[in-house]
């Protein structure tokens, strides 16, 4: 039993010889880096590859959205950008084919099923996305009971710095995401916490509630945060676009306005939303006139399913009568090269037709989170004024 116990102490401090010889071996770097003239240079340490790429549609725009590596004596890989403007980027590495996140940079992103590496170059715009030395909201995950879709379902909810403590009244903007999302990408991929920390410190914009639900009518919550356990999430799920997470949003409202202290009137309400997001935007507030006195199209996709619902039909009389109620504003933003682009033409000419007043913002680039933080930073100044 002695010569066991002896043995197995020898094989331990051999197995950590060998350990710490791995680690001795290894070479540790630092990626990215944000370089002072604003270029970024990341590396990877991949001794035995063959080919390291960085991927990223948002630092190349070309249609591969790739650049080779190059690899040092050491085993290290590295290649540095041109100089990147201000602004949130996301990043992935192929390495001999397969597409890893940075193991040296540990802060994340989940779009959908995949998963992504991220960074920030500072200043202007991109500011908004950092946490600066401001007062800070809170952030809560909260389940509500949905009459309508028969289940409990959970929503992300904002409340400003000082909520707790002020004992006011406050605004409340809904705010929607986009196909493939859920209640979590707004805070994680849009930044919306920080975008409203800055806005409201600065004071560009009002303090406001910002609510985050849940689009896809058939989910609870988002995947892995539900009693379904951890599904693989989709785009592809049922009830997204059908009618009926419009139709049960006044569950929203009359749990919001239950539980916290609103401003529980028309004007004190605001609905802005992404691709599907404003589908649904443009949907629930058509169809409930006296719920919203402002709404903001982000990248709508407006006609998609127009006709395959009663709450999707006759689209153009319904926007007459939810203008005769006097939104205070109808916002909608696109990029140049969205592929909803026409959609958004053909929204504009049929309210332009009905002389109905609406403010317009495009911008380059396509169906991109770029543009939707940027569409919400502006939104948030414009509204409870």
């Amino acid at each position: 039993m002695r010569k066991f116990v002896i043995a197995l102490v020898f094989a331990a401090f051999g197995l950590a010889a060998v350990a710490q010889q791995a680690l001795g071996e290894r070479v540790e770097v630092a990626s990215p880096t944000v370089n002072a003239d604003g270029t970024v240079t990341f590396q990877f340490y991949a001794p035995q590859a063959q080919s390291v790429k960085v991927v990223s549609s948002d630092i190349f725009p070309s249609a591969d959205h790739c650049a080779e590596m190059v690899k040092a004596a050491d085993g290290v890989w590295s290649f540095t950008t041109g100089v990147l403007k201000p602004e949130l980027y996301m990043y992935n590495f192929v390495v001999d084919g397969a597409k890893v996140t940075d193991p040296s940079n540990v802060y994340m992103i989940r779009d959908i099923a995949s998963v992504f590496s991220i960074f920030i170059v500072a200043g202007t715009q991109a500011d908004l996305y950092r946490v600066n030395d401001v007062p800070h909201g809170t952030v809560a995950k909260m389940w509500y009971d949905s009459p309508s879709l028969g289940m409990k379902r959970r929503i992300t909810v904002y409340t400003p710095a000082g909520y707790e403590t002020s004992g006011k009244r406050y605004p409340v903007l809904y705010l929607l995401h986009g196909k493939g999302g859920d209640e979590e990408a707004w805070t994680s991929l849009g930044r919306a916490s920080q975008i409203l920390d800055n806005l409201i410190a600065q004071g560009k914009a009002q303090p406001m509630i910002v609510v985050m639900t849940n689009g896809n009518a058939s989910q609870e919550a988002a995947p892995g945060e539900s009693r379904h356990g951890l599904l693989t999430p989709t785009i592809d799920l049922p009830k997204t676009m059908d009618g009926a997470f419009e139709l049960a949003f006044p569950d929203v409202v009359k749990f919001v306005d239950s539980g916290f202290r609103t401003i529980a009137t028309k004007e004190g309400r605001a609905i802005a939303g992404l691709s599907m997001g404003g589908f649904h935007s443009f949907h629930i507030s058509k169809q409930f006139p006296d719920m919203f006195h402002y709404v903001g199209l982000f990248s709508a996709a407006i006609f998609r399913e127009e006709g395959k619902a009663e709450i999707y039909s006759d689209i153009e009389n319904k926007l007459v009568a939810q203008f005769s109620h006097h939104p205070g504003l109808y916002y909608i933003a696109i990029g140049k090269d969205d592929f909803l682009y026409t959609d958004n033409v053909r929204l504009r000419a049929m309210l332009s037709n009905h002389h109905l007043p609406y403010e317009y913002v495009e911008t380059d680039g396509g169906h991109i989170w770029r543009n939707w933080r940027i569409y919400l930073s502006q939104f948030a100044c414009k509204i409870f004024r």
